[in-house]
């Protein structure tokens, strides 16, 4: 792509983009440019697509997994910053935040300023931009709970449009921006949280036992952090560049969210949350483990986590191909013994499950 079309930013060829995933799998961009500004990104953006160029979008990597062959076409990092705050006693705080900023920084960030909600989801990986389309959740809490607008440019149109969050269609693990993919690329993302040293109610039983506290009840925010970075840490869900154990998508597969016939057909025991729609999520950790894939599986380079048998890890030397293949092991062993198909939580590009 010629440096016209990118605006005048320099292009690199042939990243390899093992190197810019929590998995640390997948196979070169054939070309790579880096954007930080929302003004640069939305000018590369546009022109890559009225020039026809396919486009990978790319923030922190965590959610994400890339075939060998690598992408070929033009990768876009989101390497915007920026916090901008309102902060009043009848609203609460309003912090608009630039898409590329880190996620889990961010929210430290909310902690130490006394702006409470999205303790419960310290320690995820990636970026402020990826946490609206996957709706990320973690302990009893959603990102969308908090979430007042999010600014995108709508490539279908070609315009930068504002979305409230009733626009955003925020479901479990869904929205709006997930069920398009490609079409909208998130700019900045508009929070707005509590004032004050307590966190949201603690409403998820592990969480509350590890707290000592009653479901439901409120504690100082910081020691929600604290306990949520030790149960993630537990699991292997805190990234560690010496841990094999925590290199991964996280959560590879979603829980099943059951009809009222299907969640009749769970085995006795199996883990079940009744939802608003009448629907049943049960545990895809609980249904994986139960099919025979325990902790540590595989003898490949490519093996579940030995911490938590949801997350799919590359032991140093796998290839995407690995990944994939256990990936699908696991699937259709889960299905064979429960006639459950799993859905992977990760974007798969240049690849299928």
């Amino acid at each position: 792509m010629t440096a016209a079309v990118l605006g005048g930013l320099p292009a690199r060829h042939g990243v390899p983009l093992a190197t810019q995933t929590t998995l640390r799998v997948g196979g070169p961009a054939r070309d790579y440019v880096e954007v930080t500004s929302a003004t640069e990104l939305v000018a590369v953006v546009r022109a890559l697509d009225a020039a026809g160029e396919p486009v990978l979008v790319l923030g922190g990597g965590s959610n994400l997994l890339v075939g060998d062959a690598g992408f070929d076409g033009t990768v876009v990092k989101v390497a915007t910053r920026g916090v901008a705050d309102d902060v009043a006693a009848c609203s609460g705080a309003v912090l608009t935040v630039a898409a590329g900023e880190p996620w889990d920084p961010f929210v430290a960030l909310t902690v130490e300023r006394g702006f409470s909600g999205l303790e419960a989801l310290s320690g995820i990986p990636g970026s402020v931009g990826a946490t609206p389309i996957q709706n990320v959740g973690a302990y009893g809490a959603e990102v969308g709970q908090h979430i007042t607008t999010v600014r995108t440019l709508d490539r279908s149109t070609g315009k930068v449009r504002t979305l409230f969050a009733v626009e955003c269609g925020f479901g479990y693990r869904s929205s709006v921006f997930k069920a398009h993919p490609g079409r909208y690329v998130v700019l900045d993302v508009t929070f707005q949280l509590r004032l004050g040293s307590l966190s949201a109610p603690v409403r998820y039983a592990e969480l509350a036992r590890v707290l000592g506290v009653e479901a439901g009840a409120r504690v100082p925010a910081a020691e929600v952090r604290e306990a949520v970075l030790r149960l993630r840490s537990s699991k292997g869900m805190v990234l560690d560049d010496v841990d094999p154990d925590t290199w991964s998508a996280g959560s590879f597969f979603t829980n099943p969210v059951l009809d009222e016939a299907a969640a009749a057909g769970l085995p006795e025991g199996a883990p079940r949350y009744p939802q608003p729609d009448g629907q049943v999520k049960t545990s895809a950790a609980w249904l994986i483990e139960r099919a025979g894939f325990g902790r540590g599986f595989g003898d490949g380079p490519a093996r579940l986590s030995t911490k938590h048998t949801l997350a799919l890890t590359n032991r140093g030397s796998a290839h995407a191909s690995d990944v994939l293949a256990l990936a699908r092991e696991v699937r259709d062993g889960v299905r064979r013994a429960y006639g459950i198909t799993l859905e992977p939580e990760p974007v798969l590009v240049g690849c299928e499950l």
